[in-house]
């Protein structure tokens, strides 16, 4: 895989509202990709891709935004108070490096009030977000002329490879933009073109209520929607089977549910069929809480779309700690650029009847398959659930 650029996707700042670095490096990679590009009104990139057909539609979303903060006051000290964009585990922000982004990026970090002088009852405390302050080791005439209030903070994560896996943050979901820039990229190497007009959007403010989302959808009215982004790998010690909602290295998650969508069952079997004719490794996942843009994709479509999710299995979700496995990112690629081939070789109608892929044309190429890749297994891995 391309570490190197899932590394900047990863690095690079983005909070909700403010995703104008990752944006730029989103434009960069799609321009020779795209027939055309076009940013609306909210930030949103949209990068269409014509296809054999305009007959239908399809959408496919992966959000640019991290989670983050905002300055929300600057005491007469110079330390900075907060207001979190996106869902927050209070206790994993202890000792946490920063940046804020003013008028040029200036690092901090992130304190709480130190336990040696914590009253007995406070130890036992969990803190909540507000409790903490971002340091620049700076009076406060000093920072005043860099940061203002609704200035964004980020945090600092740098990548760093751990055996087959990458560590690092905004993997949530900068996971997502890889997989469908790769895709792209794996189309326009093999020199096919999606089955239908594609419009690939790197939306925003996703962390924040799939506001990006919506309105690129309500635009695009797609048929058929995909929504790219990361799930929970809770399969580290002390986890019990139906908890795990997906692990790594077992290959790409197929989503059933999240708190956003019911995924379609047409949608379900289509993309199982794909994995097992590029026999690649996947598992299904449901994710009890929390939402992606899948479920903004289905809803804001007049009649609704034929949605449905590739998810990448992350452990340390919402953390500088993010860690993926690079055979599910692979897969999750080429499960998504087989997707993109295959929509007109599936049967969409109501049916209960099983149903398979039409037989692909001999004479043309096919999308999706790495001819030598360290995860050509036939394995497939269920996750039971609830």
């Amino acid at each position: 895989m391309n570490v190197t650029l899932f590394k900047e996707l990863c690095e690079v700042s983005g909070a909700p509202g403010f995703e104008y670095a990752i944006r730029e490096v989103v434009i960069r990679e799609m321009t020779p990709l795209a027939d055309s590009i076009s940013v609306d009104n909210m930030g949103n990139v949209t990068a269409l891709i014509k296809g054999k057909s305009s007959e239908n539609t399809i959408m496919c979303a992966a959000h640019m935004d991290e989670i983050g903060f905002m300055v929300r006051h600057i005491d007469d000290n110079g330390f900075i108070r907060i207001l979190p964009l996106g869902g927050f585990d209070p206790k994993t922000l202890t000792s946490q490096r920063v940046t804020v982004h003013g008028k040029k990026d200036l690092p901090g970090c992130m304190g709480v009030k130190p336990i040696h002088v914590m009253s007995p009852e406070e130890r036992t405390k969990m803190p909540i977000v507000t409790d903490y302050i971002v340091d620049l080791g700076m009076k406060k005439e000093e920072v005043s002329k860099w940061v203002k209030v609704g200035d964004p903070i980020t945090r600092v994560g740098d990548l760093v490879e751990m055996g087959e896996c990458l560590n690092v943050k905004s993997i949530d979901n900068r996971g997502g933009c890889y997989m469908l820039i790769e895709a792209a990229r794996q189309m326009k190497a093999a020199g096919v073109l999606p089955d239908y007009d594609l419009y690939a959007v790197f939306t925003v403010q996703e962390e924040v209520g799939l506001r990006g989302a919506q309105v690129a959808t309500l635009a695009i009215q797609p048929k058929f929607a995909f929504a790219l982004d990361v799930t929970i790998a809770y399969d580290t010690p002390g986890s019990l089977a139906h908890d795990k909602c997906s692990e790594l290295g077992k290959g790409t998650a197929i989503k059933l549910y999240d708190g956003s969508i019911i995924t379609d069952k047409r949608m379900v079997d289509f993309m199982t069929a794909v994995a097992e004719e590029k026999k690649l490794t996947y598992q299904y996942e449901m994710l009890c809480a929390g939402g992606t843009d899948a479920g903004a994709m289905q809803k804001y479509t007049a009649g609704g779309s034929i949605a449905g999710a590739i998810s990448l299995p992350v452990r340390n979700v919402h953390q500088s700690i993010e860690m993926a496995h690079k055979v599910d990112v692979d897969a999750s690629v080429d499960l998504l650029a087989g997707c993109f081939c295959s929509l007109s070789r599936w049967d969409w109608s109501w049916s209960q009847d099983e149903r398979s892929l039409r037989p692909l044309d001999a004479k043309k190429k096919a999308c999706g398959t790495r001819k030598s890749s360290p995860k050509a297994a036939t394995k497939k891995t269920v996750a039971k659930k609830k």
